[in-house]
């Protein structure tokens, strides 16, 4: 598999067409992007999460200017968006079954709805789990229980990062499936209960922008925070400090 070894992480650059379910063993799929890098330094189960990814994918213009500067290399950026797409559309043509996990009732039926009407060779489960910060045992069995039911190809999971990526990784043993996504706010955006930056700001790698313009309470702290921290960083391994 192509990967390159950036800021301690082992990063997939290989094309989007070449992640499949054709290897058979359970197969993690995870992004990085600057904020869950400088997240990662202070949460150990969250880096150990991204570490063990089967897939880890460049979310985020920051990591692909850190691989100019410290491999001289170009890297492939997949964002959730883009990989959620690919693979709900190979889904569809192979008839995969997905389960989603995450979410609220009114999302999950959105999404439904849109598969039903645009991707109809697609068999779909739901789940949406307990809004908590910390799930209890009984939550995370009911979840588990839910999913292998259901016994999906892949499954999705969108609980907003540190707290998916950790999830799956301490749960990851327990769930029968091929593949396992954490994919952010995708669910939200394929339902259409928070709108899709346009094609302009897609093509220029900035939706990042858009979403800060529309919830800048929420991202404030990625951008303004952990943005310049990630850089910080990156000059200390340019100049082979770290």
């Amino acid at each position: 598999m192509n990967k390159v070894s950036l800021l301690n992480f082992d990063i997939y650059n290989g094309s989007i067409n070449q992640i499949d379910l054709v290897r058979g063993e359970k197969q993690i799929i995870n992004t990085i992007n600057p904020h869950s890098y400088i997240v990662s330094k202070n949460d150990s189960v969250f880096k150990k999460a991204l570490e063990n990814s089967d897939y880890l994918l460049v979310d985020g213009i920051g990591i692909v200017i850190a691989s100019y500067l410290l491999r001289f290399k170009k890297i492939t950026r997949i964002n959730g968006p883009e990989l959620f797409d690919y693979l709900i559309k190979k889904s569809n043509d192979e008839n995969y079954r997905v389960f989603f996990l995450g979410s609220s009732q009114k999302t999950l039926k959105k999404i439904n709805d849109k598969l039903v009407e645009e991707y109809p060779n697609v068999v779909a489960g739901f789940y949406s789990p307990p809004f908590k910060t910390i799930f209890s045992e009984e939550d995370n069995r009911q979840m588990i229980q839910k999913v292998n039911d259901f016994n999906p190809d892949i499954l999705f999971v969108e609980m907003t990062a540190p707290k998916q990526e950790k999830w799956v990784f301490q749960n990851s043993d327990s769930i029968n499936t091929k593949m396992i996504c954490s994919i952010g706010a995708v669910f939200d955006f394929f339902a259409g209960t928070i709108k899709m930056p346009g094609k302009f700001w897609v093509n220029m790698r900035l939706i990042w922008l858009i979403r800060f313009l529309r919830e800048p309470k929420k991202l404030w702290k990625r951008n303004f925070i952990s943005m310049p921290l990630f850089l910080f960083d990156v000059f200390l391994y340019f100049l082979r400090i770290k």
